[in-house]
């Protein structure tokens, strides 16, 4: 059983991704190597400090004590979005899954947290956002549904709505006219399905009832 504790420490140590340990209390006792070099602080400078107050941004310490406090009753999370600060200061995203750490016995003893650093991943997408809602072209998206979740400045200036009165509307249903609703749903779900389209003309209705000829590229979003 020693042997098995100390190979899987070793694993854990070794692991290419952050991981991150409390005992009951909250209290740190496992932060790998890959945890170091993505926050900065060495597993001597975390050990036995309260994971929540001490490497949690304020904003997201209520949640991530939830997290913890589920996990030690059993029930375990996966993909959950933290942000850490590093020593340098900075804030980190990390996706984690927490996990329920038991003795030989079945008995909760602490969580295990195995993340992944996203940092670059959401700044990226960030920048991404930040592109399509300057763009000079009205931009708009939906997801799987065909409810709206791109609707960009230059898509509010032309049709009179804003993002808040779009997102989660069905964009064919509420923002085409009823001549080209069956056209642009089947554009819609050929870019589904990966078959995209260029140059397709539809009308949309803006909110002062008329009617605006826009020509759309409908693109695939992976």
């Amino acid at each position: 059983r020693i042997a098995q504790e100390q190979e899987y420490s070793r694993l854990i140590d070794t692991a290419n991704a952050p991981i991150f340990g409390v005992d009951i209390d909250g209290n740190v006792n496992v932060w790998n190597k890959n945890a170091s070099a993505v926050v900065g602080f060495t597993w001597d400078e975390t050990f036995g400090r309260p994971f929540v107050r001490d490497f949690i941004t304020e904003d997201f310490r209520a949640s991530v004590q939830d997290v913890l406090d589920k996990a030690l009753r059993g029930e375990e999370t996966a993909n959950f979005q933290l942000p850490m600060m590093t020593k340098g200061a900075y804030r980190v995203e990390i996706l984690l899954n927490a996990t329920s750490r038991k003795d030989a016995e079945g008995r909760v003893i602490g969580v295990v947290g195995i993340g992944q650093d996203i940092t670059a991943r959401i700044a990226q997408e960030q920048e991404y956002s930040r592109l399509i809602d300057t763009a000079n072209a009205p931009i708009f998206g939906v997801d799987r549904d065909g409810l709206v979740t791109v609707w960009n400045k230059c898509a509010a200036n032309i049709s009179g709505y804003s993002s808040e009165d779009t997102m989660g509307h069905p964009l064919v249903n509420e923002f085409i006219t009823e001549d080209f609703r069956q056209s642009v749903q089947e554009v819609l779900d050929k870019a589904l399905r990966g078959e995209e389209d260029s140059n397709f003309a539809f009308p949309l209705v803006t909110k002062d009832g008329h009617r605006l000829e826009i020509l759309l590229n409908a693109t695939s979003r992976r």
